[in-house]
Protein backbone atom coordinates (compact mmCIF):
# COMPACT_ATOMS: atom_id res chain seq x y z
CA UNK A 1 0.00 0.00 0.00
CA UNK A 2 1.46 3.46 -1.13
CA UNK A 3 0.93 6.55 0.07
CA UNK A 4 0.05 9.68 -1.96
CA UNK A 5 1.85 12.95 -1.48
CA UNK A 6 -0.06 16.44 -2.58
CA UNK A 7 1.73 19.45 -3.16
CA UNK A 8 -0.11 22.01 -2.02
CA UNK A 9 -0.62 25.29 -3.60
CA UNK A 10 -0.76 28.49 -1.61
CA UNK A 11 0.84 32.45 -0.91
CA UNK A 12 2.28 31.48 2.76
CA UNK A 13 -1.27 32.46 4.19
CA UNK A 14 -3.88 30.97 2.62
CA UNK A 15 -4.47 27.46 0.96
CA UNK A 16 -5.34 27.89 -2.90
CA UNK A 17 -8.30 26.19 -4.22
CA UNK A 18 -6.47 24.39 -7.09
CA UNK A 19 -4.88 22.10 -3.95
CA UNK A 20 -8.75 20.85 -2.88
CA UNK A 21 -9.30 19.83 -6.90
CA UNK A 22 -5.55 17.85 -6.64
CA UNK A 23 -7.03 16.46 -3.33
CA UNK A 24 -10.14 14.88 -4.66
CA UNK A 25 -7.84 13.36 -7.76
CA UNK A 26 -5.34 11.81 -5.20
CA UNK A 27 -8.43 10.20 -3.42
CA UNK A 28 -10.24 8.45 -6.66
CA UNK A 29 -6.27 6.98 -6.94
CA UNK A 30 -6.17 5.94 -3.31
CA UNK A 31 -9.58 4.03 -4.00
CA UNK A 32 -7.77 1.77 -5.69
CA UNK A 33 -4.65 1.11 -3.76
CA UNK A 34 -5.93 1.76 -0.22
CA UNK A 35 -3.40 4.51 0.34
CA UNK A 36 -3.51 7.64 3.16
CA UNK A 37 -3.18 10.90 1.46
CA UNK A 38 -0.31 13.43 2.43
CA UNK A 39 -0.26 16.88 1.90
CA UNK A 40 3.21 18.87 1.51
CA UNK A 41 2.64 22.61 2.69
CA UNK A 42 6.61 24.32 1.96
CA UNK A 43 6.55 27.85 2.93
CA UNK A 44 7.83 30.65 4.85
CA UNK A 45 5.54 31.48 8.02
CA UNK A 46 2.61 28.45 6.92
CA UNK A 47 1.59 27.52 9.84
CA UNK A 48 -2.08 28.43 8.79
CA UNK A 49 -1.95 27.07 5.54
CA UNK A 50 -0.90 23.50 6.97
CA UNK A 51 -3.66 23.99 9.38
CA UNK A 52 -6.20 24.58 6.66
CA UNK A 53 -4.76 21.43 4.85
CA UNK A 54 -5.35 19.32 8.07
CA UNK A 55 -8.76 20.15 7.71
CA UNK A 56 -9.50 18.87 4.22
CA UNK A 57 -11.55 16.06 3.92
CA UNK A 58 -9.46 12.65 3.51
CA UNK A 59 -6.39 13.88 4.00
CA UNK A 60 -4.11 12.43 6.74
CA UNK A 61 -1.65 13.78 7.59
CA UNK A 62 0.23 17.43 6.10
CA UNK A 63 4.01 17.64 6.22
CA UNK A 64 5.43 21.12 6.77
CA UNK A 65 8.65 22.24 5.70
CA UNK A 66 8.98 25.60 6.81
CA UNK A 67 11.87 27.58 5.41
CA UNK A 68 12.94 30.75 3.63
CA UNK A 69 14.03 28.52 0.55
CA UNK A 70 10.43 27.64 -0.08
CA UNK A 71 8.87 31.23 0.81
CA UNK A 72 8.66 32.05 -3.18
CA UNK A 73 7.70 28.66 -4.78
CA UNK A 74 10.68 28.27 -6.79
CA UNK A 75 10.85 25.20 -8.36
CA UNK A 76 14.65 24.29 -7.84
CA UNK A 77 14.52 24.00 -4.14
CA UNK A 78 11.10 22.69 -4.04
CA UNK A 79 11.77 20.44 -6.32
CA UNK A 80 15.09 18.89 -4.40
CA UNK A 81 12.46 18.74 -1.53
CA UNK A 82 10.16 16.46 -3.17
CA UNK A 83 12.41 14.33 -4.44
CA UNK A 84 13.86 13.61 -1.04
CA UNK A 85 10.68 13.21 0.43
CA UNK A 86 9.13 11.46 -2.31
CA UNK A 87 10.70 8.07 -2.71
CA UNK A 88 8.84 5.99 -0.43
CA UNK A 89 5.16 7.50 -2.27
CA UNK A 90 3.42 5.70 -4.75
CA UNK A 91 2.25 9.02 -6.07
CA UNK A 92 3.11 12.73 -6.51
CA UNK A 93 0.54 15.03 -7.58
CA UNK A 94 0.61 18.70 -8.01
CA UNK A 95 -2.18 20.98 -9.11
CA UNK A 96 -1.45 22.05 -12.95
CA UNK A 97 -1.04 25.64 -12.42
CA UNK A 98 2.23 27.68 -13.51
CA UNK A 99 3.85 26.51 -9.81
CA UNK A 100 2.83 22.59 -10.62
CA UNK A 101 3.49 22.77 -14.14
CA UNK A 102 6.86 23.90 -13.28
CA UNK A 103 8.18 21.74 -10.52
CA UNK A 104 6.60 17.97 -11.49
CA UNK A 105 8.79 17.66 -14.47
CA UNK A 106 11.92 18.70 -12.33
CA UNK A 107 11.11 16.62 -9.64
CA UNK A 108 10.38 13.31 -12.59
CA UNK A 109 13.78 13.84 -13.57
CA UNK A 110 15.31 13.78 -10.56
CA UNK A 111 13.69 10.39 -9.59
CA UNK A 112 13.62 9.42 -13.03
CA UNK A 113 10.62 9.00 -14.10
CA UNK A 114 8.19 9.80 -16.19
CA UNK A 115 5.97 13.30 -15.98
CA UNK A 116 2.35 12.79 -16.83
CA UNK A 117 0.51 16.30 -17.04
CA UNK A 118 -2.94 18.06 -16.65
CA UNK A 119 -4.74 14.64 -16.20
CA UNK A 120 -8.56 15.12 -16.79
CA UNK A 121 -9.82 11.64 -15.16
CA UNK A 122 -8.44 8.88 -13.31
CA UNK A 123 -9.17 5.66 -14.30
CA UNK A 124 -6.84 3.45 -12.02
CA UNK A 125 -3.82 3.92 -9.88
CA UNK A 126 -1.41 3.85 -12.72
CA UNK A 127 -3.78 4.38 -15.75
CA UNK A 128 -4.81 8.39 -16.36
CA UNK A 129 -6.62 10.30 -19.08
CA UNK A 130 -5.07 13.96 -20.39
CA UNK A 131 -6.44 15.56 -23.65
CA UNK A 132 -4.56 16.36 -26.42
CA UNK A 133 -4.49 18.00 -29.82
CA UNK A 134 -6.02 20.99 -27.39
CA UNK A 135 -8.82 18.73 -26.08
CA UNK A 136 -9.80 18.09 -29.46
CA UNK A 137 -8.97 13.85 -28.35
CA UNK A 138 -9.00 12.54 -24.98
CA UNK A 139 -5.54 9.82 -24.41
CA UNK A 140 -5.51 7.05 -22.18
CA UNK A 141 -1.71 6.85 -20.39
CA UNK A 142 -0.53 4.20 -18.43
CA UNK A 143 2.90 4.09 -15.95
CA UNK A 144 4.74 1.52 -14.77
CA UNK A 145 6.94 3.38 -13.05
CA UNK A 146 7.19 3.28 -9.51
CA UNK A 147 6.34 6.40 -8.14
CA UNK A 148 3.97 8.85 -10.86
CA UNK A 149 4.15 12.20 -10.88
CA UNK A 150 0.88 13.87 -12.06
CA UNK A 151 -0.26 16.84 -12.28
CA UNK A 152 -4.23 18.03 -12.31
CA UNK A 153 -6.07 19.65 -14.25
CA UNK A 154 -7.96 21.86 -11.72
CA UNK A 155 -10.99 21.94 -13.72
CA UNK A 156 -11.80 18.49 -14.26
CA UNK A 157 -12.01 17.44 -10.36
CA UNK A 158 -14.25 18.71 -7.77
CA UNK A 159 -12.76 20.28 -5.04
CA UNK A 160 -12.21 18.30 -1.48
CA UNK A 161 -14.68 19.28 1.50
CA UNK A 162 -13.55 20.21 4.52
CA UNK A 163 -13.90 17.93 8.13
CA UNK A 164 -10.18 16.28 8.21
CA UNK A 165 -8.18 16.70 10.91
CA UNK A 166 -4.93 15.06 10.03
CA UNK A 167 -1.82 15.77 12.24
CA UNK A 168 0.84 18.22 10.86
CA UNK A 169 3.96 16.99 11.12
CA UNK A 170 7.37 19.55 10.62
CA UNK A 171 9.76 18.26 8.06
CA UNK A 172 13.18 19.54 7.24
CA UNK A 173 14.23 21.78 4.57
CA UNK A 174 16.51 19.67 1.82
CA UNK A 175 19.63 21.63 0.62
CA UNK A 176 19.06 23.66 -1.97
CA UNK A 177 20.63 23.62 -5.33
CA UNK A 178 21.28 27.17 -5.73
CA UNK A 179 20.33 27.22 -9.17
CA UNK A 180 18.07 30.23 -9.03
CA UNK A 181 17.04 32.96 -6.89
CA UNK A 182 13.93 35.33 -6.05
CA UNK A 183 14.30 38.81 -7.61
CA UNK A 184 11.26 40.50 -7.63
CA UNK A 185 7.22 40.07 -8.12
CA UNK A 186 5.17 42.66 -9.68
CA UNK A 187 1.64 41.51 -9.46
CA UNK A 188 -1.38 42.94 -10.92
CA UNK A 189 -4.26 43.47 -8.51
CA UNK A 190 -7.68 43.73 -9.29
CA UNK A 191 -11.00 43.88 -7.36
CA UNK A 192 -12.26 41.40 -9.40
CA UNK A 193 -12.36 37.55 -8.83
CA UNK A 194 -8.65 35.60 -9.97
CA UNK A 195 -9.37 34.43 -13.39
CA UNK A 196 -9.28 30.44 -12.57
CA UNK A 197 -11.44 30.44 -9.24
CA UNK A 198 -14.06 32.71 -10.36
CA UNK A 199 -17.97 31.53 -11.11
CA UNK A 200 -18.33 34.26 -13.54
CA UNK A 201 -16.20 35.71 -16.43
CA UNK A 202 -16.85 37.31 -19.00
CA UNK A 203 -14.10 37.49 -22.12
CA UNK A 204 -13.72 39.37 -24.78
CA UNK A 205 -11.84 38.61 -28.50
CA UNK A 206 -10.48 40.23 -31.48
CA UNK A 207 -13.93 41.74 -32.37
CA UNK A 208 -13.54 44.50 -29.14
CA UNK A 209 -10.92 46.16 -31.33
CA UNK A 210 -9.34 47.74 -28.58
CA UNK A 211 -7.91 47.48 -25.02
CA UNK A 212 -10.79 50.67 -24.32
CA UNK A 213 -13.40 49.01 -25.85
CA UNK A 214 -12.62 46.97 -22.81
CA UNK A 215 -14.55 48.72 -20.84
CA UNK A 216 -17.42 47.35 -21.80
CA UNK A 217 -16.87 44.12 -20.57
CA UNK A 218 -15.54 45.64 -17.72
CA UNK A 219 -18.87 47.44 -16.91
CA UNK A 220 -20.60 44.09 -17.53
CA UNK A 221 -18.45 42.33 -14.96
CA UNK A 222 -18.93 44.58 -12.27
CA UNK A 223 -22.65 43.77 -12.26
CA UNK A 224 -22.22 40.36 -12.13
CA UNK A 225 -19.22 39.80 -9.74
CA UNK A 226 -17.38 38.27 -12.83
CA UNK A 227 -13.69 37.96 -13.80
CA UNK A 228 -12.26 39.45 -16.92
CA UNK A 229 -10.72 37.18 -20.07
CA UNK A 230 -10.10 37.09 -23.07
CA UNK A 231 -8.61 35.63 -26.17
CA UNK A 232 -5.19 35.10 -27.30
CA UNK A 233 -5.71 36.98 -30.40
CA UNK A 234 -6.81 40.03 -27.95
CA UNK A 235 -3.57 39.78 -26.34
CA UNK A 236 -1.23 39.63 -28.91
CA UNK A 237 -3.04 42.33 -30.03
CA UNK A 238 -2.15 44.57 -27.17
CA UNK A 239 -5.60 45.10 -25.82
CA UNK A 240 -5.29 43.52 -22.54
CA UNK A 241 -2.32 42.26 -20.25
CA UNK A 242 -1.46 38.66 -20.61
CA UNK A 243 -2.98 37.64 -17.29
CA UNK A 244 -6.66 37.73 -18.88
CA UNK A 245 -5.83 35.05 -21.51
CA UNK A 246 -7.88 31.85 -21.62
CA UNK A 247 -7.07 29.48 -24.00
CA UNK A 248 -4.43 26.49 -24.35
CA UNK A 249 -1.17 28.28 -23.81
CA UNK A 250 -3.30 30.72 -20.91
CA UNK A 251 -5.61 30.08 -17.97
CA UNK A 252 -7.52 26.78 -18.10
CA UNK A 253 -11.06 27.72 -16.80
CA UNK A 254 -14.54 26.14 -15.96
CA UNK A 255 -16.49 28.60 -14.24
CA UNK A 256 -20.36 28.38 -13.95
CA UNK A 257 -21.28 31.12 -16.49
CA UNK A 258 -19.16 32.49 -19.25
CA UNK A 259 -19.60 35.17 -21.64
CA UNK A 260 -17.25 35.22 -25.39
CA UNK A 261 -18.04 38.16 -26.97
CA UNK A 262 -16.38 38.95 -30.01
CA UNK A 263 -14.34 35.83 -29.86
CA UNK A 264 -14.67 33.73 -32.64
CA UNK A 265 -13.84 30.48 -31.30
CA UNK A 266 -10.62 29.27 -32.05
CA UNK A 267 -9.89 25.50 -31.26
CA UNK A 268 -7.17 26.78 -28.43
CA UNK A 269 -9.57 28.82 -26.85
CA UNK A 270 -12.47 26.43 -26.76
CA UNK A 271 -9.65 24.38 -25.25
CA UNK A 272 -9.05 26.48 -22.17
CA UNK A 273 -13.06 27.17 -21.20
CA UNK A 274 -15.39 24.57 -23.34
CA UNK A 275 -15.69 22.60 -19.65
CA UNK A 276 -17.66 26.26 -18.47
CA UNK A 277 -21.16 25.06 -16.95
CA UNK A 278 -22.92 27.72 -18.80
CA UNK A 279 -21.58 29.19 -22.30
CA UNK A 280 -22.84 32.13 -23.68
CA UNK A 281 -21.44 33.69 -27.26
CA UNK A 282 -22.47 37.31 -28.45
CA UNK A 283 -20.62 37.50 -32.21
CA UNK A 284 -22.04 39.05 -35.63
CA UNK A 285 -20.80 36.18 -37.39
CA UNK A 286 -23.01 33.46 -37.21
CA UNK A 287 -20.89 30.72 -38.88
CA UNK A 288 -18.29 31.51 -35.69
CA UNK A 289 -16.74 28.53 -34.31
CA UNK A 290 -18.10 29.60 -30.58
CA UNK A 291 -21.40 28.95 -31.36
CA UNK A 292 -20.72 25.29 -31.61
CA UNK A 293 -20.13 24.69 -28.18
CA UNK A 294 -22.22 27.82 -26.86
CA UNK A 295 -25.67 27.21 -24.95
CA UNK A 296 -26.90 30.40 -25.72
CA UNK A 297 -25.69 32.41 -29.04
CA UNK A 298 -26.62 35.99 -29.83
CA UNK A 299 -25.86 36.84 -33.72
CA UNK A 300 -25.62 41.32 -33.07
CA UNK A 301 -23.38 43.64 -33.10
CA UNK A 302 -21.62 43.58 -29.69
CA UNK A 303 -21.30 47.47 -29.29
CA UNK A 304 -25.02 47.30 -29.13
CA UNK A 305 -25.55 44.19 -27.48
CA UNK A 306 -23.27 44.97 -24.30
CA UNK A 307 -24.81 48.34 -23.37
CA UNK A 308 -28.55 46.85 -24.00
CA UNK A 309 -27.40 43.69 -21.41
CA UNK A 310 -25.71 45.36 -18.89
CA UNK A 311 -28.66 48.46 -18.90
CA UNK A 312 -30.94 45.28 -18.03
CA UNK A 313 -29.10 43.78 -15.17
Amino acid sequence: MANILVVAEHDNATLKPATLNAVTAAAQIAKGIGGNIHVLVAGKGAQAVADAASRIAGVSKVLLADDAAYEHALAEPLAALLAEIGRPYGHILAPATSVGKNVAPRVAALLDVAAISDITGVVSADIFERPIYAGNAVATVQSKDPIKVVTVRTTAFEAAGDGGSAAVEAIAAAGDPGLSRFVSAELSKSERPELTSARVIVSGGRGMQSGENFALLEALADKLGAAVGASRAAVDAGFVPNDYQVGQTGKIVAPDLYIAVGISGAIQHLAGMKDSKVIVAINKDEEAPIFQVADYGLVADLFKALPDLSASL
